[in-house]
């Protein structure tokens, strides 16, 4: 059984991108991928699941975000929707 799923119980949502357990080198073309097919498929919205950990990686995250040209905004998760594991991105309008 992989890393990924021993956590999760259930699989993704559509909106969402679960990058725990990946290096920083594994998760950023994941990441980029993922925003541009979500991006193309219509979605104003989407979270990015990055885990506590170090920061490392979702630092990282943070920082290829603030420089993407599809997002406009970005934040941290509510606690409801997973605190600081979690990134909520918003996408620019088409």
């Amino acid at each position: 059984m992989n890393r990924e799923a021993e956590y999760y119980s259930e699989p993704p949502s559509p909106d969402e991108l679960r990058l725990r357990y990946l290096t920083v080198d594994e998760a950023m073309p994941k990441l980029e991928r993922f925003l541009h097919d979500k991006y193309l498929e219509g979605f104003s919205q989407v979270k990015i699941i990055h885990g506590k950990g170090t920061g490392t990686l979702r630092l990282s995250v943070r920082r290829e975000l603030g420089r993407h040209s599809l997002v406009r905004s970005f934040r941290q998760g509510e606690n409801w929707e997973g605190g600081e594991g979690v990134t909520i991105v918003e996408f620019t309008d088409k």
